[in-house]
């Protein structure tokens, strides 16, 4: 996978709690990144195997869409660890926020 300025920002979130369940709309806010942008991220990520994704069920939504919801698998979690080593060394991801738990 290639890697994008977009993906390291998601998988900072990923890895800063990497047995977590994600959805959608809470990645963009914490990643800071356009649904546009990161539902392609998602997509790949599970097509490489690093993510389960599974829908909510819909009695506990409360009156809203269900949402999907992604989770890491542990390929997944190896992964992020080595895409997030290796951007930590390259100049052009030097503006991210590294403080991140995990990263």
């Amino acid at each position: 996978m290639r890697r994008t300025k977009a993906l390291v920002k998601v998988a900072q979130v990923m890895a800063a709690e990497p047995h977590g369940r994600y959805w959608g709309y809470e990645l963009t806010r914490e990643a800071k990144v356009l649904s546009g942008t990161l539902y392609p991220i998602l997509r790949s990520m599970r097509d490489e195997g690093w993510l389960n994704a599974s829908w909510e069920n819909p009695e506990e939504s409360r009156g809203r869409p269900p949402r999907q919801y992604y989770e890491l698998t542990d390929e997944g979690r190896a992964a992020l660890g080595a895409l997030l080593a290796a951007a930590r060394r390259e100049r052009r991801f030097a503006d991210l926020n590294w403080g991140l738990a995990g990263c």
